[in-house]
């Protein structure tokens, strides 16, 4: 593996040389980026200019713009990050406390997307204060270029508009607060368009999609090219859930839960091929699995479950060979990916796609190994340690997780969660989501538990899966496991344990991060309920010790006595010989040490 970026692009070759690694750049085809560390890339957010923002840490973003210095910016310690939306020249970014902050070109109209403001400042996030007058906790945001859009409280919809063209449900040309939008039933998801002219979202009912706006082209897919000034029922999509809607200038596409792709919209952009006024299934993506949607201005990109892009819409922004300059894509067409990608790809989930106004990118997604592997092994319930509930009702966990993750004994939970006051499952259930992959499902159910628990709601950017278990390295006391390895010093005698040395090690650190282990506790838990396993790979326990701490830092450092050349040539395979699943990050690890150390 040569690179050190996962991140590439595709634009107008001269507006994003900025951000590319060549001065003489190849764009529009894929072109790898000089952002480095995209592998903790978390999201990335387009907006109408030449500028995009970059989510990489909880509570820190960079932001980047042409003919400008890299901008970074950081949210309140006590503020983690949980969505971020984009209008024009503006980006709202909501925290997983409710509360809603601004990044814009102007001071003027920071609560409201811009239209008229040239001067390009984006010098400082500034919180959004309505919100916390009203005492409205906001639960999701979406912008387009002229509005921006707010579910609060659960279930209500809110709306600033200052586009005097786009009056979407409000009855007004120009609103700088966001004002209520009356709909009959409960509003769960909101989704945005491009300059106002489409915003679509669901209610409780969630096969049912209504839409409101600017319809010229019928991108509403309403049946008709008229707009809409009020939430008017598009479609019913009969049992199958609405994952996401994306529109551009002219078009709309939607996928469902079942991995079904819809276009309505302008023909040359909808995947169509015709104009349609109503959401009509794509015939070219009938047989394929979507799982992953991005919309620009005139174009779309979209991903399978079996790493699949396709995309369609005008020619300069992803055409993969030269094949293509000289045509629009009207349907799905197959896109190539960088060369670098088809290594490194084993799952739905690993790469990301992200469209603006002039841009598309991909980037691979291994930030979340970690939450990946501990999802995997609370979902099997295997290796359990102790239960937590009430009698009848326990959930088998993992007693070093949880303590590790609250700071609370495991009697000390069961007491304050099941004594006199007892949640109740589903309750339980979105807590042990969080404690086992950092998910926050339900924030009333979560913030209640915490409450219980005497635990400060939300939980603060120390007290995230990545630190918890990283810290959890350092807690001799608590590992519960040892790894025996051959001592080379020793005579070889298999039958004295003396002749092995241990490592200390959380037995469901090794559950999670090892295939290999995971088989060996299968076969030893059949024989007999040990607290020790023996490693037979050779491999000296300098290597070993190292590839343990990975488990828990996703990171690898020497030390001065330790020797870099035996390191690398004896974790070479350890991807392979201990079945990682994040091999991205595990040979990244390996490549900055080889370049430390100036090896071949």
């Amino acid at each position: 593996m040569s690179n050190s970026s996962s991140l590439y692009l595709t634009g107008p070759p001269d507006d994003f040389s900025f951000v590319t690694q060549k001065k003489n750049n190849n764009l529009p085809k894929w072109t790898e980026s000089k952002i480095k560390k995209t592998h903790t890339i978390k999201k990335i957010v387009c907006s109408g200019g030449l500028n995009f923002l970059v989510w990489k840490k909880p509570n820190k973003l960079e932001f980047y713009q042409k003919d400008k210095k890299k901008m970074k910016y950081q949210l309140p310690k006590n503020e983690t990050i949980k969505d971020i939306a984009s209008g024009c020249r503006t980006y709202l970014i909501l925290t997983e406390s409710g509360k809603v902050w601004s990044l814009a070109e102007s001071k003027e109209y920071i609560e409201v997307p811009l239209l008229d403001e040239d001067q390009s400042t984006f010098e400082k996030i500034r919180p959004v204060t309505f919100f916390e007058e009203k005492k409205l906790f906001v639960n999701s945001i979406a912008m387009g270029f002229g509005s921006a859009y707010y579910i609060c409280n659960g279930d209500q919809l809110y709306a600033s508009v200052s586009n005097s063209q786009g009056r979407q449900g409000i009855g007004q040309n120009r609103v700088k607060e966001p004002m209520p939008v009356y709909v009959q039933d409960k509003v769960t998801k909101i989704f945005a368009g491009f300059f106002d002219y489409t915003y679509n979202f669901t209610t409780s009912n969630p096969d049912l999609l209504y839409g409101f706006g600017k319809n010229y082209y019928g991108q509403l897919g309403v049946g008709s090219m008229l707009d809409q000034y009020t939430p008017t029922v598009v479609q019913n999509f009969k049992g199958s859930e609405i994952l996401t809607v994306s529109s551009g200038i002219g078009h709309s596409i939607l996928i469902t839960n079942k991995g079904q792709t819809f276009g309505c919209g302008q023909k040359e952009t909808n995947g169509l091929g015709v104009r349609k006024t109503i959401f009509t299934l794509i015939p070219k993506l009938k047989e394929k699995k979507v799982v992953q949607l991005a919309t620009g201005f005139s174009r779309t990109l979209v991903l399978t479950d079996q790493n699949e892009l396709y995309g369609w819409g005008f020619k300069i922004l992803f055409y993969p060979t030269d094949k293509f300059k000289k045509k629009n894509l009207e349907i799905p067409t197959k896109i190539r990916l960088p060369s670098f990608y088809t290594n490194y790809l084993d799952s739905k989930d690993q790469i990301q796609i992200a469209s603006g106004s002039m841009v598309s990118f991909l980037y691979l997604d291994f930030k979340n190994t970690l939450s990946k592997d501990l999802r995997t092994l609370y979902e099997s319930k295997k290796f359990c340690d102790c239960e937590i509930g009430t009698l009848g009702n326990q959930i088998p966990v993992h007693k070093n997780l949880i303590e590790c993750r609250t700071k609370l004994t495991i009697d000390q939970i069961q007491n304050k969660l099941f004594g006199e006051k007892s949640i109740n499952k589903e309750q339980t259930l979105s807590f042990l989501k969080w404690i086992y992959y950092d998910e926050i499902s339900d924030i009333e159910k979560l913030e209640q538990t915490f409450n219980l628990l005497e635990l400060t709601y939300p939980p603060s950017v120390d007290n995230t899966l990545e630190k918890d278990i990283a810290q959890l390295y350092k807690d001799d006391d608590s590992k519960d496991f040892k790894i025996l390895v051959k001592n080379d010093d020793e005579e070889d005698d298999e039958d004295e344990e003396d002749n092995y040395e241990e490592i200390p090690v959380h037995k469901f650190i090794l559950l999670a991060r090892s295939g290999l282990f995971r088989a060996m506790f299968d076969y030893v838990n059949e024989k007999d309920n040990t607290n020790k396993i023996q490693d037979y790979t050779n491999k000296s326990i300098e290597s070993l010790k190292i590839l343990i701490k990975y488990f828990y830092t996703n990171s690898i450092k020497l030390t001065a006595n330790q020797d870099p050349e035996l390191i690398v040539d004896e974790l070479s395979d350890a991807v392979e010989y201990y079945q990682l699943n994040d091999q991205y990050n595990f040979e990244l690890e390996l490549l900055k040490i080889k370049k430390q150390f100036d090896l071949n």
